[in-house]
């Protein structure tokens, strides 16, 4: 792709850019985000030294392929203006359609062409927070009249900040969704629970925090790295008779594994909610 552009430059889009020029897939000159915010775009062009708009259109004609980096709440008015940008451009450079790289929460592949039209190539992708620090997370579906090569050119951008997957089934992406875009505050909660309980244990909090982290952080490490599955590496930790036992009998008997379950289905309901247009 010659430019690659951005509706809406968030904090996603912000680490996406990032990811991006940091490991040379594109350089600052071959992006261009726009934004509705003079602050934002100011602090975009100033850290990164991309090129900044305040109208998307200049985006559309610019870029060979777009990142739609909006909130759900707004995308449809956005695709509208988009659309109509689209059918504006010279038959010869459109001829071919313009890939459009959604991380809208929720928005069906099925929205996204209908509001884009046409000549719009779509992918749909669920990225999560971490991206922000080089360790996201991200899977795609591709539509129907997305390429192959539209997909891994997808997939080098979210590999640029973390890794990313491609999915066969669109309908896989509402519990992608609960797992790996809502689950990093599922960690930051458990990581807080077990950081305030050593502090109720007369731990000082930023001690119980340090060491809160490092034990997640090492334990997803090992687990990353070890042959074993999670059953046998809590085998290897909890000695009959012994404290984490002791734990992870308490974890049984107040239904952590079921507390958990229910979080990520209300998560994918809420994600099938929002693909409806359920705000």
């Amino acid at each position: 792709m010659k430019k690659l552009g951005f509706i809406g430059g968030g904090n996603m889009a912000e680490a996406l850019a990032h990811g991006l020029i940091q490991h040379k897939v594109f350089k600052p000159a071959e992006i261009i985000v726009s934004d509705v915010a003079p602050d934002r775009r100011r602090k975009l062009a100033r850290s990164l030294k991309v090129a900044t708009t305040d109208d998307n259109s200049e985006v559309m004609r610019e870029a060979g392929a777009i990142v739609l980096a909006v909130k759900p709440q707004i995308i449809d008015a956005v695709m509208t203006e988009l659309a109509a940008a689209l059918a504006e451009l010279p038959k010869k450079s459109a001829s071919k359609g313009k890939l459009f790289i959604s991380i809208a929460a929720g928005i069906t592949l099925a929205r996204l062409t209908a509001g884009l039209g046409k000549r719009a190539r779509v992918i749909r992708v669920m990225p999560n927070a971490p991206a922000m620090v080089g360790h996201g997370m991200a899977a795609m579906v591709r539509a129907r009249g997305a390429s192959p090569a539209d997909e891994a050119f997808a997939l080098r951008i979210f590999r640029a900040v973390g890794d990313a997957v491609a999915l066969k089934d669109e309908k896989h992406l509402d519990a992608v969704t609960a797992l790996s875009g809502s689950g990093p505050a599922y960690v930051y909660l458990f990581a807080k629970a077990m950081a305030d309980a050593a502090v109720s244990e007369g731990i000082p909090r930023e001690l119980a925090i340090r060491m809160a982290l490092k034990t997640i952080r090492g334990a997803e490490h090992l687990m990353r790295e070890s042959k074993r599955d999670a059953a046998e590496l809590i085998r290897a930790v909890a000695s009959p008779g012994g404290t984490t036992e002791a734990a992870l009998r308490r974890f049984a008997e107040h239904g952590f594994s079921d507390i958990v379950a229910a979080a990520i289905h209300a998560a994918t309901e809420r994600s099938r909610e929002l693909g409806r247009g359920i705000h």
